[in-house]
């Protein structure tokens, strides 16, 4: 039996012919049999200005998943803290943590989320400056630890509710930089390989060297987080994946379009050009039989010298994303993954 943690990153993603109640609904539903299945944490992301993720406010969903969970944890997978003050963020999420204790992840990115404009349109004063995100960290940290710093504003405002726990403090990055702001900090660090495919084993490392044990957190922790792709056959496992190699394509190409159907995927012609950037996208996406799967997830989790992977599955049938999750939870023998169905979807 494997050691090996799995968790989610759900992003709501909008599928055709779906509305964003629907996709919501759908996080919920996931978000359920994740706990069921033994999955560790659950995470949903934060994206605006496009119509194929619902997802625009963690924090506000995260409360809600709280509610129709049991013991799994939630977070933000992230918050985009540019965006906003850091004494609201540090007050959202011991709020959160106040609601459902011991259960709550902060994870922070600095990345835009969506266009410049739409970024702009949130922080007109935002400028993306690592020594503006640096000193927003700084100001986070010290809001949830209820640091009383002389002769700065720490000594006069604090981030309520007050409660014996605060919940854990994660950077994400698709780079380096943001595990070095980690590191500095001693909180943990997830790398999105889903996002880029290259340095990741080099980047946590890099974090693991330069860690300073803070009081939160003693010992680097680290997890990367990747698209997988696990099916029962051969057959519908590449039918997943080609789906998946078109939807990273029109995004690479700025073509915002919601996950393509099967009957698209079949109708597309890729080109010699295609076939180069499928190439650079290849390691993004895990995807085969659940032991094929098994397999590559194992290898990518001794490559990075984790204990925990991040799972990010998009289909355009919500029963494929499920029936993923489930039998990932099977071929690694996730606590009480044998014999729960997958949740109904309701709308009430």
């Amino acid at each position: 039996m494997s050691t090996l943690r799995l968790s989610v990153l759900d992003q709501s993603p909008i599928r055709p012919g779906a509305t964003a109640r629907q996709a919501l609904l759908e996080t919920t539903a996931l978000a359920q049999l994740a706990d069921r299945l033994g999955y560790h944490r659950f995470w949903v992301s934060e994206h605006h200005n496009t119509h194929t993720l619902a997802g625009s406010a963690p924090e506000v969903l995260i409360a809600h998943l709280g509610n129709h969970t049991q013991r799994i944890r939630l977070g933000s997978g992230g918050v985009m803290l540019p965006h906003y003050s850091a004494l609201k963020v540090a007050e959202n999420f011991r709020l959160l943590e106040t609601l459902f204790p011991g259960r709550i992840d902060l994870g922070l990115g600095r990345a835009p989320g969506g266009d410049r404009l739409t970024a702009y349109a949130l922080n007109p004063h935002n400028k993306f400056e690592d020594k503006e995100f640096a000193e927003q960290l700084m100001d986070l940290q010290a809001y949830l630890r209820d640091d009383r710093v002389p002769e700065t504003i720490h000594e006069r405002v604090m981030a309520i509710p007050q409660a014996a726990t605060v919940p854990a403090l994660w950077l994400l990055s698709s780079s380096g930089q943001s595990g070095l702001f980690a590191a500095h900090l001693g909180a943990a660090f997830s790398f999105a390989q889903f996002i880029n495919p290259n340095g990741g084993p080099a980047a946590v490392a890099q974090y693991r060297q330069r860690f300073r044990p803070s009081a939160e957190l003693p010992e680097p922790e680290a997890n990367l987080a990747i698209f997988v792709l696990c099916a029962d056959t051969e057959e519908k496992a590449r039918q997943l994946r080609a789906a998946t190699d078109l939807q990273l394509l029109r995004f690479g190409k700025g073509e915002r379009l919601t996950y393509p159907s099967a009957e698209e995927v079949a109708a597309y012609q890729f080109t010699p050009e295609d076939e180069i950037h499928l190439a650079r996208n290849r390691n993004r996406v895990v995807s085969g039989t659940p032991e094929q799967v098994r397999k590559q997830l194992t290898k990518l989790a001794a490559d990075y010298d984790v204990d925990e992977i991040v799972v990010v599955t998009i289909t355009a049938d919500f029963q494929d994303r499920l029936r993923s999750y489930e039998l990932l939870a099977e071929a690694f023998a996730l606590p009480q993954a044998v014999g729960e169905a997958a949740p109904a979807l309701s709308e009430s």
